[in-house]
């Protein structure tokens, strides 16, 4: 059975390349606005779900929060768990089965790492388990492109050149998906990688967490919490609450 692309993809040490401009910088940077609406209490559990090489978790730790990191990746978490102590721990796992329950007070999903599932159920799955995973009121936080700011946005045909590869990238919107499509040339092998995320928008998001259990409270458009303007805003920052 083939791979899902993410778990290929996210395990490259291309992936890492591609995407190396969101440094640890930029983490501290909206983490910090993050937590703001949330106002969550020194020590408090946390869980960073898709937490990649762990550099959101790490700071959430710094700040004295309890925090426990999830991603697929394998090569993510190896890398990761060089940087474990007491407050911070890092587990391989896919986020569409249980983890924990009734164990987080805050759980954060960021930098729109939702939305790659084949099937709406399993997007669905997902959100049951953040449910699931959580405190009674306990907060979730999902940071997600804006879908129609995409659509009128995309830009099909990039060229980026890092620690000299050249990554040539096409994006396409079909069927309610934005397709992405990497390919580039090193140690004198072609590689072709394909990314591809639902175009969920707020309605879609009221209505699956609604059916997950879980009570929207508030959403933004942007890192610093501007009103969620769907015609401009680049951002879909939500919060919601699993009922106390």
């Amino acid at each position: 059975m083939a791979r899902e692309w993410f778990a290929s993809w996210f395990d490259s040490p291309y992936y890492h390349i591609l995407y190396q401009s969101h440094d640890d910088n930029e983490a501290r940077h909206f983490i910090d606005k993050l937590l703001r609406p949330l106002a969550l209490p020194g020590g408090a559990r946390l869980l960073d779900l898709a937490c990649g090489k762990g550099r959101h978790a790490r700071y959430l730790a710094e700040k004295g929060y309890v925090v426990t990191g999830l991603d697929i990746s394998p090569a993510s978490i190896a890398y990761a768990r060089h940087f474990e102590y007491e407050r911070l721990s890092f587990f391989q796992h896919d986020m569409r089965l249980p983890f924990r329950i009734n164990y987080f007070d805050g759980i954060l999903n960021i930098f729109t790492s939702f939305g790659y599932f084949d099937t709406d159920q399993d997007h669905l799955a997902t959100l049951i388990n953040v449910y699931k995973g959580l405190k009674p009121g306990g907060l979730f936080l999902l940071d997600y492109f804006n879908a129609n700011w995409v659509r009128q946005n995309l830009v099909r045909h990039e060229t980026k050149i890092l620690d000299g590869i050249s990554f040539h990238l096409t994006k396409t919107i079909r069927s309610g998906w934005v397709h992405k499509r990497v390919q580039f040339v090193t140690g004198g092998r072609k590689f072709t990688f394909r990314e591809r995320v639902r175009l969920f928008g707020l309605e879609d998001f009221q209505q699956m967490f609604k059916a997950a259990g879980l009570e929207m409270r508030e959403y933004y458009g942007d890192y610093d919490l501007q009103a969620f303007d769907p015609a401009v805003s680049k951002r879909l920052i939500l919060i919601a609450q699993k009922p106390a």
